[in-house]
């Protein structure tokens, strides 16, 4: 059963590892100016460095807690900047939209799981702890 935290973890972490070379695309930043996003050529890749940062720590359990807090902040303003569906017309668009939306109120909810919690076994944070405690031994 302990294993079934590794696989969780290795498919939640996925989605943000896998999206660092999208974020450094011209065309994202394009897509975030033209949501409003402020200085996106800046924004938008460093965005792409602290999703992947949190997704690699979070995968490999190394200061999951800490990753899970990187997820976070990058989300929340991914969520509401990228993702206004109040504010879209078009019944297909704001559908689309209120879909990711809520996509990444779940993806948000699994980072503040994880916040908490933390990697749990097969982690590096895991290993960490069981070497700490047999030093004070």
């Amino acid at each position: 059963m302990k294993y079934l935290v590794l696989v969780g973890r290795f498919f939640y972490s996925l989605i943000f590892i896998s999206s660092l070379p999208h974020l450094f695309s011209s065309q994202s930043a394009s897509y975030a100016a033209a949501a409003g996003v402020p200085m996106p050529s800046v924004l938008v890749p460093l965005s792409g460095v602290i999703a992947f940062l949190g997704g690699v720590s979070i995968l490999l359990g190394y200061k999951a807690k800490a990753g899970a807090w990187l997820i976070v902040l990058f989300l929340v303003p991914v969520t509401i900047m990228m993702h206004n569906f109040w504010a879209i017309t078009d019944p297909m668009a704001r559908q689309m939209q209120q879909t990711n939306f809520v996509k990444n109120l779940a993806l948000i909810g699994c980072a503040l799981l994880i916040s908490w919690f933390g990697a749990g076994p097969c982690s590096i944070d895991s290993w960490l702890a069981g070497r700490r405690k047999t030093a004070l031994m």
